[in-house]
């Protein structure tokens, strides 16, 4: 078959595409696992302070039972206790937990 044959540049595509797909797949892995070894946002801590952040929002009436894990703000995986949040960069925030930043999920 000759190097400029139709299937061979099909092939020469394909295999592109399979090493830059298996290339990506890691990368998404590598960030969900850095994202599950955020160390946990303190109460204490003041951007937590900021935003009047709680970790059980069953305690707080301004809730109104919600949570971050229906928080639009909230990136961790479904199901999970704790997950990374847009507004607290570097921490974790409990997926029961609540703050004034609250947004519904589109």
């Amino acid at each position: 078959m000759p190097l400029s044959s139709p299937e061979f540049e099909s092939r020469r595509r394909l295999l592109r595409n399979l090493a830059l797909a298996a290339s990506v797949g890691g990368l998404a892995a590598t960030r969900l696992r850095a994202a599950e070894e955020l160390p946990l946002l303190s109460v204490d801590d003041p951007a937590a302070k900021a935003v009047k952040y709680v970790e059980d929002a069953k305690k707080v009436k301004e809730a109104q039972g919600n949570t971050c894990a229906n928080c639009s703000l909230y990136n961790g995986k479904d199901g999970s206790v704790q997950g990374p949040c847009q507004i607290i960069k570097g921490k974790a925030v409990k997926a029961a937990g609540w703050c004034n930043a609250w947004a519904p999920q589109m």
